[in-house]
């Protein structure tokens, strides 16, 4: 079977026909297709898309396609100029297998991008022998497409929260929303830093329409955060999210076991909490065979350490109940005795919950109903693929890589589909 007869079947191009095929080596091995017009064919202008009379024949051009078994491939063509009388002067036509300027087939930029989901941008650029510069833009093409085209309606819950990308940097936040509606979950926007100005904007963006349709939001307990959220979503349940509770809570007995730790030490005792601090913030089922013995250990001390970890573990009930009247109940005793625990990071953590009641109490609300554990998840992505690209140098490459990864962005159909 010729090259030109799969290239028909997979990559047809309207208006032009596969000439021939030539085979070079010239340093690297690479198959060179030439295009040419169908006779009796019009150019088609690139500023309107009309047809028009052509105008005369510029050089030869080289477009890069998609690599065969590891041979390089190039289009090459003869743009024609169209004397638009519409556009009142002379344009380059309208090539199918090519957006504007771009050196890059379409297909091939399609074809980096999708692989740039898997692997990183670097290791893509050496995988299929072309330049870092090529898969950026064929990332940031099927980025803009996909935001272009991407449909916002039905967003029922969206989940809120900031991750650090950089270091030593005056802004070094960003915001981010996702939607955590079921069967559909995706990072929505992304905003620089984590101001209410920034997160406002993300309302302005959404519109008040859909806004007003909003069901659920999930969010920590900063208070930006939540004035906005109570302006903007009105008729929206907000959701604490479970995960900064019990972020809280871990750091408080930290601490706790950070100061015992000094004080044990300043009074020549047996520093009994060194590396135990894994065995205190650990999900007891999540614990190993060392660390359950170090625990046990512990448990046998009068520690305030111990104290602190008790009243952490005691804590988990809450997310047991399923009526909020009793959950509320609990929280109540559970908040009286750990301000009468005399441990001044516990006591924090007591106020800040008392502060949220009511906020804590609409987890019960939503359970079953969207997944709350999915905004911590997403996160953890964002933070890998921010280490997977050893740190981006602009805010704006960054929100690229974002959107292209958890966006879950609509892509156009083609005839064949390459990964």
């Amino acid at each position: 079977m010729l090259i030109q007869t799969i290239l028909n079947r997979i990559e047809k191009q309207p208006g032009f026909v596969y000439e021939r095929c030539k085979l070079r080596q010239d340093g690297r091995l690479t198959l060179e297709i030439t295009l040419r017009p169908k006779r009796g064919s019009r150019p088609i202008c690139s500023g309107c898309g009309r047809k028009g009379p052509g105008y005369d024949t510029l050089a030869q051009r080289r477009f890069e396609f998609v690599p065969l078994w590891g041979i390089l491939v190039f289009f090459l063509y003869r743009p024609r100029r169209v004397d638009c009388p519409r556009c009142g002067k002379a344009k380059v036509e309208k090539m199918p297998w090519a957006r504007g300027k771009n050196r890059l087939t379409t297909t091939y930029a399609w074809f980096l991008a999708t692989w740039a989901k898997r692997m990183s941008w670097k290791e893509v650029a050496v995988s299929f022998m072309t330049s870092w510069d090529s898969v950026v833009r064929s990332v940031k093409m099927a980025v803009e497409w996909g935001l272009a085209n991407r449909d916002l309606e039905g967003v029922t819950a969206i989940g809120t929260d900031e991750i650090c990308w950089r270091k030593r940097t005056k802004n070094k936040f960003v915001t981010l929303v996702y939607q955590l509606d079921a069967g559909k979950k995706r990072l929505l926007w992304i905003g620089p830093n984590r101001t209410t100005k920034v997160f406002r904007s993300f309302f302005d963006w959404f519109g008040p329409e859909r806004s007003g349709k909003l069901k659920f939001v999930c969010s920590d307990m900063w208070k930006p955060y939540l004035r906005v959220i109570a302006e903007k979503a009105v008729n929206a349940v907000n959701v604490l999210d479970r995960f900064h509770v019990a972020s809280h809570m871990s750091k408080a007995i930290d601490q706790v076991r950070a100061e015992e730790t000094r004080e044990l030490k300043a009074k020549g005792k047996e520093p009994v909490l060194t590396k135990s601090r894994w065995c205190l913030l650990k999900r007891p089922e999540n614990l190993t065979d060392n660390q359950v013995d170090k625990l046990k250990d512990l448990l046998a001390c009068n520690l305030k350490t111990i104290r602190a970890y008790l009243l952490k573990e005691d804590f988990q009930r809450f997310w047991d109940y399923v009526h909020p009247g009793w959950a509320g109940f609990f929280l109540d005793k559970w908040c009286t005795r750990t301000m009468r625990s005399r441990l001044k990071p516990m006591k924090k953590v007591a106020k800040m919950l008392r502060a949220h009641r009511p906020l804590l109490l609409n987890w019960f609300q939503a359970q079953g109903e969207i997944d709350l554990g999915c905004v911590e998840g997403f996160n953890n992505k964002a933070k890998v693929i921010t280490k997977r690209a050893y740190g981006f140098r602009t805010y704006d490459m960054l929100k690229i890589a974002l959107y292209h990864s958890l966006g879950d962005l609509p892509m156009p159909k083609f005839t064949h589909r390459f990964c």
